[in-house]
């Protein structure tokens, strides 16, 4: 379980500097953590659920991990807008006995979003080969 504050650079923003969420509400399958310090008007949220269906050897559980912010338009600074950015894992618990078809997953989407491919370096600032699709539409 995560600890009531993420603090020590578990969450960091585009420049690779930490930022710090305290938790804000915990379910039997969820949980909600906030910016310290958010404008109340515009969250800045992490939500973390996971969700189970079928039985046996057809058992998966959907877990995501979610961000969402909300800040003044650019265009129209009356207006709040917000954007939301997650990582969905679809896991076939039922039948598998490690966790490495998970982690294998985990890593390809992470490593193609943070990297250019040779480099070691974790890209925080969206430069990555699969943020750049993501941010431009690209394919």
């Amino acid at each position: 379980m995560l600890t009531n504050t993420l603090n020590t650079n578990e969450v960091k923003i585009a420049a690779g500097t930490e930022v710090e969420f305290t938790r804000l509400s915990i379910g039997v399958r969820s949980t909600e953590f906030a910016l310290i310090g958010e404008n109340p008007a515009l969250p800045h949220r992490l939500i973390i659920s996971h969700q189970e269906s079928g039985v046996g050897t057809s058992r998966r559980r959907r877990s995501v991990v979610r961000f969402e912010k909300s800040i003044a338009g650019h265009i129209d600074a009356t207006a709040v807008i917000k954007g939301s950015a997650y990582l969905v894992l679809d896991n076939p618990i039922g039948n598998v006995t490690t966790a490495v078809l998970a982690t294998d997953l985990i890593a390809n989407l992470l490593s193609f979003c943070a990297s250019l491919g040779a480099s070691t370096t974790i890209l925080y600032d969206g430069t990555g080969n699969g943020a750049t699709a993501l941010i431009s539409g690209g394919i």
